[in-house]
């Protein structure tokens, strides 16, 4: 026999924020180890697959395909950090042209500020000493900031192959976990959020691969087509940092407009936002409800919400980890009968009603089967008792 108590509506609604800050503040201070759990659950499940080939095809031990499937994975990684970092030895060689190319555009603005607005070059000079004293004192607090990031960056890189090492090790140790931490009749709705989850997150990513490709391609003809050095890096900068939504694509134009600035003439600075532009409309039009967004049913709003909150606990990782989990989430909600409205509340719209029809047609007839079941306990307690 079940007894539910029935609390108010102000009651709930306290016991709901607080448990939303609580949860955010553990979130936020629990950065350091929630992040790279999360990116090592990722890869994981991107290499599932993998493993499971190793495992069954070439039978290798569960301990040997992990570590070959990591490998391979990270070594990926590890090259195209590789192929970018040898692009910069060649801008680091044509540094004293870009000082040459700045200083000449430099003496051209000069001319221009005192043919326009009547300030001699001596008051420049004053301008722009005041303003180099005022930051050096705060280019050290910059550099202690850059090498604060570059530290938890390691520390995050490190923990995430740790994490993604012992979750490929543990994956099937973790599932009878997860069923055994539920009832029986509830065994197929665990398995099959998992292996949704799966799915939904490996084809998520490889989704962001391409798109990567795909970004990195158009921007490698745009920019060869407009004559800019270092297309190849400036290319796959641009595939890589396109990754973050509605940020990646302005970051990306701000640093190729600096270099063509200090590499050509002004007049390329227009085409490159131009052209960047047009890139920016077919990847976001075209290649990324096709190929990404197809993967992922989440409507904009909440996507712009995750992302945004995402940002604000953790920084640029949650941006980057917002709409897998967002997505995640979506999944479990819909598996569960008192989630499923929260779950068609982060899909898509859809016009046609027929969702919305069969959502409410599932969870009133859940309701009139729960109404009944209590019933025939209210009368079956009312007949035992004296």
């Amino acid at each position: 026999m079940q007894r539910f108590l029935t609390l108010p509506f102000y009651t709930k609604l306290a016991c709901t924020l607080v448990s939303i800050i609580g949860l955010g503040y553990i979130m936020h201070v629990g950065q350091l180890i929630i992040v790279p759990l999360i990116l090592g659950l990722l890869f994981a499940l991107l290499l599932v697959p993998v493993c499971n080939w190793l495992e069954n095809k070439l039978r290798f031990p569960r301990l040997l395909a992990a570590i070959v499937g990591l490998i391979a994975f990270f070594g990926l990684i590890v090259g195209l950090l590789v192929l970018i970092g040898s692009q910069l030895t060649m801008l680091k060689e044509d540094w004293p042209s870009f000082e040459q190319q700045i200083l000449h555009e430099t003496r051209t603005f000069q001319d221009w500020v005192t043919s326009t607005f009547n300030i001699g070059y001596r008051k420049q000079a004053q301008y722009l000493n005041e303003t180099l004293s005022s930051s050096v004192s705060k280019g050290t607090a910059i550099v202690g900031i850059a090498l604060i990031s570059l530290s938890s960056l390691l520390i995050l890189l490190v923990f995430t192959l740790l994490y993604t090492f012992f979750l490929l090790i543990y994956r099937r140790h973790i599932l009878r976990f997860l069923i055994l931490l539920n009832k029986k009749e509830h065994e197929s709705v665990v398995i099959d959020i998992v292996k949704e989850i799966q799915f939904v997150v490996k084809k998520y990513l490889i989704g962001l691969i391409v798109q990567m490709c795909i970004v990195a391609t158009m921007t490698f003809i745009v920019l060869s087509v407009i004559g800019v050095k270092y297309t190849v890096m400036l290319a796959m900068i641009t595939g890589v940092i396109n990754v973050l939504p509605y940020v990646g694509i302005f970051s990306a134009i701000i640093i190729i407009s600096i270099i063509t600035f200090a590499t050509s003439s002004a007049a390329n600075v227009l085409f490159v936002i131009i052209g960047l532009w047009i890139v920016h409309l077919i990847d976001s039009n075209f290649v990324v409800p096709k190929i990404v967004g197809s993967k992922v049913k989440v409507n904009s709003l909440f996507a712009m919400l995750a992302i945004i909150s995402g940002e604000l606990i953790w920084g640029v990782s949650g941006m980057f980890l917002a709409i897998p989990v967002l997505a995640i989430a979506k999944i479990i909600c819909d598996r569960i009968y008192d989630l499923k409205p929260w779950g068609f509340l982060l899909g898509e719209d859809d016009s046609s009603d027929h969702s919305f029809h069969i959502l409410r047609g599932q969870l009133h007839g859940a309701i009139e089967i729960q109404e009944c079941k209590d019933d025939a306990v209210e009368n079956e307690d009312n007949a035992v008792a004296p």
